[in-house]
């Protein structure tokens, strides 16, 4: 059987998943025997929610995804008026996917949230990130394409097995010498199957032998996504990490996305690939119009970095929210140094990759702006969705040349005393925050309630 297309349902229907409508997954909950409906969408913690149904017949299965159902939204979103917790889980039916850990056969659809009067609930993470998209396209004309990094560190208890190895130096280790090779291969298959991208995964380099963290050994991976519309890159890493936790319970190891695992070794990344592109839904030469020009960056690459520049601290409310946050970027393995962007250097906060000699841009290789501030405990529907505000800074930045020069790190290593530094520190990232929060706020992307609760949560 062939394994294209890679999603499994677009296989079984012969649909591209943009096709689905509800009489489709009725039918796929007929033929393969499904037993169950999950309603799953992203609550305010960043994680994913579910609501479960038994359809009574082939009408209920109907109505539910074409309707959704009913929710708490006090219970799932900080900053909810009085009187406005009613909302609506809204069936986004081309998300659709065959869950692989359920006990019964079921079929899962993401879900967006609207309020009482039926439009989408401002202070939804996932309201919030399709605003910014939007904001992008209606303000400069850009499709905003992007993708996560997901760092991981999977634990286990040492074994006589186990011989000592350099601390960080997994990085595209392989079997016998990692034992996470084969979860990771089941999770590539899997997102696949959920028709999530991915570009590729491996070994990471962080290890810390058993010696170190009383007798279990930690070892890292990257499954680094494929490029796609930025709500749907958003979704893609929230649901990475729940098929990675899902994963690692069934294969009785510890999967963790701390910011730092130990002080002094390397820790969980977040990175955010972007590619703002002219043309709609591609990756190909035609995307990269507004992006390079004779191999340099062109207009929107220059705004994403000048907006990136200036907004980065205040990213890091969404970015970066734990106290370990800072002891990675601190002990600079491989973190920023400091508001500095360049060509290929990975200790600058926003790094321009390696392109592929004398080849054109294709699915490949797309060219792409490398943000290496976000860690693991980020949020990402915020995240992303603050990276889309600052584009738009950037194009409204009215001395963007000179900003650019000053940040630029020319590709060598990075005098940190000449440029401009990252919060070392949760009050100097709440400070940074009100500094932003009208350049977040701006086109009704991020609701003041939404900027309210993350200074909240900066206190002390």
């Amino acid at each position: 059987m062939s394994i294209f297309p890679a999603s499994q349902l677009e296989r079984f229907l012969g649909k591209t998943a943009q096709e689905w409508n509800a009489q489709d997954l009725v039918r796929v909950a007929d033929e393969q025997d499904l037993g169950l409906v999950t309603l799953m969408h992203v609550g305010g913690d960043g994680s994913l929610k579910a609501l479960d149904f038994v359809p009574r017949n082939r009408a209920h299965l109907a109505d539910i995804l074409r309707y959704g159902e009913r929710a708490d939204g006090s219970s799932l979103f900080e900053g909810l008026p009085s009187g406005a917790s009613d909302i609506l889980l809204q069936p986004r039916l081309s998300t659709a996917f065959l869950n692989p850990f359920s006990p019964i056969r079921s079929l899962a659809v993401l879900c967006g949230h609207l309020n009482r009067e039926g439009n989408p609930l401002p202070e939804s993470h996932d309201t919030i990130v399709r605003r910014g998209y939007q904001h992008v396209r209606g303000t400069l004309g850009l499709e905003y394409l992007a993708l996560g990094e997901v760092e991981y560190f999977l634990g286990r208890p040492a074994s006589d097995a186990d011989a000592e190895r350099p601390r960080d130096r997994g990085y595209h280790a392989t079997s016998p010498f990692v034992v996470g090779e084969g979860m990771r291969r089941r999770a590539q298959r899997h997102l696949a199957d959920m028709g999530i991208a991915v570009k590729y995964a491996h070994a990471e380099v962080g290890l810390i032998d058993a010696r170190k963290d009383q007798g279990r050994v930690w070892e890292q991976h990257e499954i680094e996504l494929g490029l796609a519309p930025l709500p749907d890159a958003a979704d893609a890493i929230v649901l990475t990490r729940w098929l990675l936790l899902n994963l690692a319970r069934e294969e009785g190891l510890s999967c963790r996305f701390d910011p730092i695992m130990k002080e002094g070794y390397a820790g969980s990344g977040l990175h955010i690939h972007s590619l703002p592109s002219s043309s709609s839904g591609t990756t190909g030469t035609a995307a990269t119009a507004a992006f390079l020009e004779d191999g340099s960056l062109g207009p929107s690459g220059r705004w994403l970095i000048g907006g990136l520049v200036q907004l980065a601290p205040a990213l890091m409310a969404f970015g970066n929210r734990e106290a370990n946050s800072f002891v990675r970027l601190l002990q600079a393995k491989e973190t920023p140094v400091a508001i500095s962007w360049g060509a290929y250097n990975r200790k600058a906060l926003i790094r321009l990759p390696l392109m592929a000699p004398g080849a054109a841009p294709n699915e490949a290789w797309p060219p792409t702006i490398e943000f290496r501030l976000p860690d693991g405990s980020a949020l990402p529907h915020l995240l992303l969705a603050g990276m889309a505000q600052a584009i738009v800074m950037g194009r409204d930045t009215a001395d963007l040349d000179a900003l650019l020069e000053r940040t630029s790190s020319r590709g060598g290593d990075i005098d940190a005393s000449r440029m401009p530094q990252l919060p070392r520190d949760g009050e100097a990232v709440r400070a940074a925050l009100v500094k932003a929060r009208s350049a977040l706020e701006a086109g009704g992307v991020f609701p003041a309630s939404v900027i309210e609760a993350r200074l909240s949560a900066l206190v002390g």
